[in-house]
């Protein structure tokens, strides 16, 4: 587990399968930003077992009680990696995806030789693009038309951060 002030994260393991796939079936979880799906329990089995070396986080408060997940992937150029997240509806706006993204950032770059972590969000997201900024996430440009979601072709902001930005921990406490 990967502590933090408020929040904790903690990696899935293959009993977590079921709540995932249940968040990543309902619309109302994943947001309206991000596309319509429909996942059996074993596409998400698949997920541990992704080429791409998918590690997936429960993002936990400190009751144990778990409120959303935060991902990071390997992308296909070196050096650099991929991070992803939701909250349930009922605890976004209180801070604490902000602070599972701080934490991830720590520990990815106290734990792994890379130089950049990024993300990418849909340019009408203001939240996930707020999230990112407070997390220390630059905005790099617009990636146009490269997501279908819902029907159209939409626009996306490309984020990152690099190390050099990064300096040092800014919130994770331990890890256990």
């Amino acid at each position: 587990m990967i502590e933090g002030k408020n929040v904790n994260l903690r990696i899935m393991e293959k009993e977590d399968i079921p709540l995932f796939a249940e968040w990543a079936n309902k619309p109302e979880v994943l947001g309206e930003y991000n596309p319509l799906q429909q996942m059996s329990r074993t596409e998400a089995e698949k997920i541990f077992e992704s080429p791409l070396e998918v590690k997936p986080f429960f993002i936990q408060k400190k009751d144990g009680s778990r409120i959303g997940c935060i991902w990071h992937f390997t992308n296909l150029l070196p050096r650099q990696l991929e991070i992803g997240y939701f909250l349930v509806p009922s605890e976004r706006r209180k801070g604490h995806c902000t602070e599972a993204l701080k934490i991830m950032v720590d520990y990815l770059f106290l734990s792994r030789n890379i130089v950049r972590i990024q993300a990418h969000v849909d340019v009408k997201n203001a939240a996930s693009q707020k999230v990112l900024e407070k997390a220390g996430f630059q905005r790099e440009g617009t990636m146009r038309k490269c997501f279908f979601n819902r029907g159209e072709l939409r626009d996306y902001y490309l984020y990152s951060i690099l190390r050099e930005e990064w300096k040092e921990p800014k919130i994770l406490t331990r890890t256990t």
